[in-house]
């Protein structure tokens, strides 16, 4: 993984930075001058530098242990995902939602005490450009028009704050503790861009919702075959020992456009689809 924080390549045959926006993205090479600054050797930690133990329990929870990256608050992994040490140190429940070959929700680490109001809240820094707080609105909108356990409502103090952050993906967040939600999702306004379009309000949008939905407890969709979103070769994240509970007259085939899948492309708009919905229903 290439670690945009500490590490930047700079393509001077254009003027602009050139990369692939997904919810982890990765440099294009080209041909040309390349200039590294600020370039670390600890910008990114293989797994082969994290104990072995560290990576036993990561394992255990039932994710991958390939390109984990250790962070300020835990360890990032499958590009946009935060594990804390407390995380980590809880016992795992064991529990899966599989609706899809590709799709799988997880089913630990949910919110409790619902019904109850999820409060979301965006640091002045984003605020400060109209697209993002109407993305955030929209959000707020995606969630409620399921009538779910979780109201969503813009307001402080908040149970999650969007935040300014640098890093090699394009947000990321983690899964709830002691009931409430995880409570940061740091966000990367210089990859994501900035604008008012609707084009571009629905797909940040999508990257807010899909954050938030980890906050709430929900796994990537195709965490089985990272590939189906973010391409290049199988790349299969693993369920561990878990299980998976099934919901009948759902989908058998991989969907396309669900809104937790792991990469996105530029401009891509995903809300709820019906799996979506049974998913979000099921849970809450």
């Amino acid at each position: 993984m290439f670690n945009f924080s500490l590490c930047l390549i700079y393509f001077i045959t254009s003027k602009k930075l050139i990369m692939r926006n997904s919810l982890k993205f990765f440099p294009i090479l080209v041909v040309g001058i390349i200039l590294f600054t600020s370039c670390k050797k600890e910008a990114n930690i293989s797994a082969e530098e994290i104990s072995p133990e560290t990576l036993s329990k990561i394992y255990e929870h039932g994710f991958g242990t390939s390109k984990v990256e250790r962070i300020e608050e835990g360890y990032l992994v499958e590009g946009d995902i935060v594990l804390t040490e407390a995380f980590l140190n809880e016992k795992p429940a064991g529990n899966f939602l599989r609706i899809a070959n590709n799709e799988q929700y997880r089913t630990t680490n949910l919110v409790t005490g619902v019904p109850r109001t999820i409060k979301v809240a965006m640091e002045s820094k984003l605020a400060a450009n109209a697209g993002y707080t109407a993305a955030l609105d929209e959000l707020v909108r995606r969630y409620n028009a399921e009538n779910l356990t979780l109201t969503f409502q813009v307001g402080t103090p908040a149970n999650i704050t969007f935040v300014t952050a640098n890093g090699s993906y394009l947000a990321s967040a983690g899964f709830p503790s002691g009931g409430n939600p995880y409570g940061t999702v740091k966000i990367n306004a210089r990859a994501i861009g900035k604008g008012t379009s609707s084009t571009f309000v629905n797909y940040l949008a999508t990257i807010l919702a899909h954050e938030a939905g980890h906050c709430i407890g929900m796994r990537h969709t195709d965490y089985m075959d990272r590939s189906y979103s973010c391409g290049g070769g199988t790349a299969n994240e693993g369920a561990s020992t878990v299980g998976a509970i099934f919901i009948p007259g759902t989908a058998t085939a991989a969907d396309p456009n669900s809104w937790m899948l792991a990469c996105i492309g530029s401009g891509k708009n995903r809300p709820f689809n019906a799996n979506d919905k049974i998913a979000l229903g099921f849970l809450y």
